[in-house]
């Protein structure tokens, strides 16, 4: 025997249950992140009703964001090493090598690194302020990649680093950046919060929750969140650029030092092509959608801590024509 077909009072008695209960959820989303407006709103004027003096707030933030730097490199190179299967090779194995990093190490008046040696995905240095003594790191195939002048303009090129304090330097500008995004998602979260709970609670009432962030103040909250993400991306930008300055810097030291830029360029050049894939284009297992647009690349050269390879090697002969130049006074 079929069903007979619900009552139509029944049906408007279940829809407006339904409905009710809709809005008694909007009205709690909007309950629930009102209060947390009013606890961030409340963390903010609270800060702001301290009143510090400028010049204690910023050398507080300051102090306080060498510290954070000066932990996050120590905890940072701890957990690079512990990854890399390092080892130090006894000065008798390597006498040239460790003739090299001692002479050049008393030329820039630094104290000189223990070496660890380590293979690597693909031929590699690197420089790290470890505590104590500092560390460099050598991939194992550069013994063999590398003439004795190249792998000394390398050396080279990872003691200005540890000279300039390159990773302390770029860790307080990581912490820096990190310090102004907090700062500023702290200032706007109330206002993200009471955006948040309003768009819940006009889309539940509408009978979508799904479309919270087509409300118009869902579509705000989400224009705030833009602008964050743009802020973020815009200091991570700067920041990546300031690394591949001082790139560009100990290059120019390394050239200073060892007093053959063409070396390290050359060691720039042999590294670069090691680490390419072998075959390239012409590789059997080459496709077309593997092929790197010119948007792509630039990309790549924005978000890198390491300049162009090109872009280095130009630098070098160029400081290596201008030393000649010098050389024969003209």
């Amino acid at each position: 025997m079929p069903a007979s077909p619900p009552d139509p009072a029944e049906r408007y008695r279940r829809g407006r249950v339904s409905r009710l209960g809709a809005v008694l959820v909007g009205l709690a989303a909007f309950g629930f992140y009102g209060l947390l407006a009013a606890a961030s709103l409340g963390i903010v004027l609270a800060v702001w009703q301290i009143r510090l003096d400028p010049v204690a707030a910023v050398a507080g933030l300051l102090i306080g964001t060498v510290l954070a730097a000066f932990l996050s490199l120590r905890i940072g190179t701890r957990r690079v090493l512990s990854t890399l299967a390092a080892r130090e090779v006894p000065k008798s194995r390597l006498p040239r090598v460790y003739a090299m990093l001692e002479d050049l190490a008393a030329s820039m008046s630094i104290e000189s690194p223990r070496l660890l040696v380590a293979r690597l995905e693909s031929p590699n240095a690197f420089a790290l302020e470890t505590g104590g003594q500092n560390t460099v790191v050598l991939d194992a195939s550069l013994f063999r990649l590398l003439d004795g002048p190249e792998l000394e303009a390398l050396l080279a090129h990872e003691l200005a680093h540890l000279e300039r304090r390159d990773g302390f330097l770029g860790s307080i500008a990581l912490a820096l950046s990190q310090l102004v995004i907090v700062v500023l998602e702290l200032v706007l979260s109330p206002a993200v919060f009471l955006l948040t709970g309003t768009a819940l609670c006009v889309a539940w009432i509408r009978g979508d929750p799904r479309s919270w962030s087509a409300t118009l103040p869902g579509r705000i909250r989400g224009r705030i969140e833009s602008g964050v993400a743009l802020v973020g991306m815009t200091v991570t930008l700067l920041i990546r650029a300031y690394a591949r300055r001082r790139e560009f810097g100990a290059d120019e030291r390394a050239a200073e030092v060892t007093g053959r830029p063409l070396a390290l360029a050359s060691a720039l050049t042999k590294i670069d092509r090691a680490a390419a894939p072998r075959f390239g284009s012409l590789s059997p297992v080459w496709t077309h959608g593997e092929v790197e647009s010119e948007e792509e690349r630039r990309l790549r050269q924005y978000v890198s801590t390491h300049p162009p390879t090109e872009d280095r090697v130009s630098r070098l002969q160029k400081l290596a024509e201008r030393s000649a130049s010098e050389a024969r006074g003209e």
